[in-house]
């Protein structure tokens, strides 16, 4: 059994880490607030750039001058994953559910003769894959000295992606994020990047009424403009929804922590009261039975 000495000294430690935890708690939803605003304010400029896409690809059908990141390149025997995930841990399974996402879709791949190749967004996305699939990883990117995630960086990853693309590099690229619902529930999800990924304008909620359109310049020349916005528009997408997804992982995870300290910490204390007891108790008797013995 452990002393009281080393009891006590648990009971701080376990206070101190407490304490830790609350701060982190109350740091994190401190940040969700603004970083769910973001999220939620950019979904719609992206689901809007989904539907104008939908629309023009729509005219696109069957033409061989349709744009290579729409059509593709006719093959899918190369693919190209880009993982994002946190910088940073503490936020629960967070980013082990979005690395446990991708390693499935990898392994499914390899298990087909697919040839992988990985762009990581994350450091923690990049230490998850990079046992297994480290010779894979063709580029990793880290945002840890960014205080807040910006269009720049978007554009930064969205620009490795199209030189690979037109490098020949890959013939399908898909995104893995998590998708934020509230505080307590983020999805993983996977959503191909190239060919683009359009809404059928039948589910789209895009109603023709029978009228055919023609564009100036054509959609051929809107396309080429408009594609590449739309990759780094949803990889920005993606950002701030992880952003949005970690601090509420986070905030979360460091309630659950700060609730199990505080058990613990009673717990530690019925175990200290007990000893204190018995050693009081046995004190006692010794003193009664010397007294009698004399």
């Amino acid at each position: 059994m452990a002393s009281l000495k080393d009891l006590r000294n648990r009971i701080s430690s376990v206070k101190a880490t407490q304490k830790i935890t609350k701060a982190m708690q109350m740091v994190a939803a401190a940040k969700l607030r603004r970083a769910q605003e973001a999220a939620e304010a950019a979904r719609p400029y992206a689901e809007r750039m989904d539907r104008v896409l939908a629309n023009l690809s729509a005219g696109m059908a069957g033409r061989s001058d349709a744009p290579p990141l729409l059509a593709g390149t006719g093959n899918d025997q190369v693919h190209l994953l880009i993982v994002a995930t946190a910088d940073r841990g503490l936020c629960g399974g967070f980013n082990s559910s979005i690395a446990r996402l991708a390693r499935q879709h990898i392994n499914k791949l390899i298990g087909e003769g697919k040839t992988v190749k990985i762009v990581t967004v994350g450091r923690k996305g990049r230490d998850a894959l990079k046992r297994d699939f480290g010779d894979k990883i063709v580029k990793s990117y880290e945002f840890t000295g960014i205080r807040q995630i910006g269009f720049a960086q978007a554009e930064d990853i969205a620009k490795t992606v199209l030189d690979l693309f037109e490098g020949g590099e890959f013939d399908v690229a898909t995104l893995f994020y998590s998708k934020f619902v509230n505080v307590v529930s983020q999805i993983p999800t996977a959503q191909q990047l190239v060919p683009a990924s359009v809404a059928d304008t039948a589910d789209s909620g895009v109603d023709l009424g029978g009228a055919v359109y023609e564009y100036e310049p054509d959609e051929t020349e809107i396309l080429e403009e408009l594609l590449p916005r739309n990759l780094a528009v949803q990889v920005f997408r993606a950002l701030l929804e992880n952003v949005a997804g970690e601090f509420g992982a986070k905030m979360s995870a460091m309630d659950n922590a700060t609730r199990n300290a505080g058990d613990m910490i009673k717990q530690l204390n019925i175990t200290y009261n007990r000893s204190r007891q018995a050693m009081i108790t046995k004190e006692l008797i010794e003193i009664i039975s010397g007294a009698e013995a004399l």
